[in-house]
C-alpha cells in the first residue's frame, strides 16, 4: 500500500530538469516547474527547495532507456544524479522508464498549437508530468490487483 501525500516527479536532461507534482491523494499529476542546469549541485539546490515546498513522500525518477530497455548513457548520468540525491534526502527515490515522454510531450503541445518558444520552456515539466503519471496509473492499478 502506498504512502498517502504527494509524489515528485523529475525528467532529468541536460540542459534542464522537469518538475511535476502529484496530489495527495496520488490520483493526478501536474506540471510543477522547470530547473535550468548550470550544475548538478545548483539543480539539487533548487530541488531542496522544491522538496520543502511540496514535502512529498516519494520522488520518481525518469530513467532514459534505450528503444531494447537497456540503459544508455543518459541513463547512467541521471542514475548519478539519483545518487547524489539520495545523499541529500531520506525520502524515498524510485526510478520510472521514460521512454519517448518528451516526444509525447513535444506532440501534445504541438497539437496544442503551442508556439516553438514557448514549447521549449514547459517541455520538460510536461515530461515530467507524463512520467508522473504513468507512473501513479501503475501504482493505481497494482493497488487495484
Amino acid at each position: 500500500m502506498n504512502m498517502p501525500g504527494r509524489i515528485l516527479a523529475l525528467d532529468v536532461g541536460g540542459v534542464r530538469t522537469g518538475v511535476a507534482v502529484s496530489d495527495p491523494l496520488q490520483i493526478i499529476a501536474s506540471p510543477h516547474s522547470v530547473i535550468q542546469k548550470p550544475s548538478m549541485e545548483a539543480v539539487l539546490l533548487q530541488l531542496n527547495h522544491i522538496l520543502e515546498e511540496t514535502q512529498p513522500v516519494r520522488i520518481v525518477v525518469g530513467l532514459p532507456l534505450n528503444q531494447h530497455g537497456q540503459p544508455g548513457p543518459q541513463a547512467q548520468k541521471v542514475l548519478e544524479f539519483v545518487n547524489k540525491l539520495r545523499e541529500q534526502t531520506t525520502i524515498e527515490i524510485v526510478t520510472q522508464d521514460e521512454r519517448f515522454t518528451t516526444a509525447a510531450a513535444q506532440r501534445m503541445l504541438i497539437a496544442a498549437d503551442v508556439r516553438r518558444k514557448k514549447r521549449k520552456q514547459v517541455v520538460d515539466k510536461i515530461a515530467a508530468t507524463h512520467i508522473l503519471q504513468t507512473y501513479l496509473d501503475c501504482q493505481a492499478s497494482r493497488n487495484r490487483k
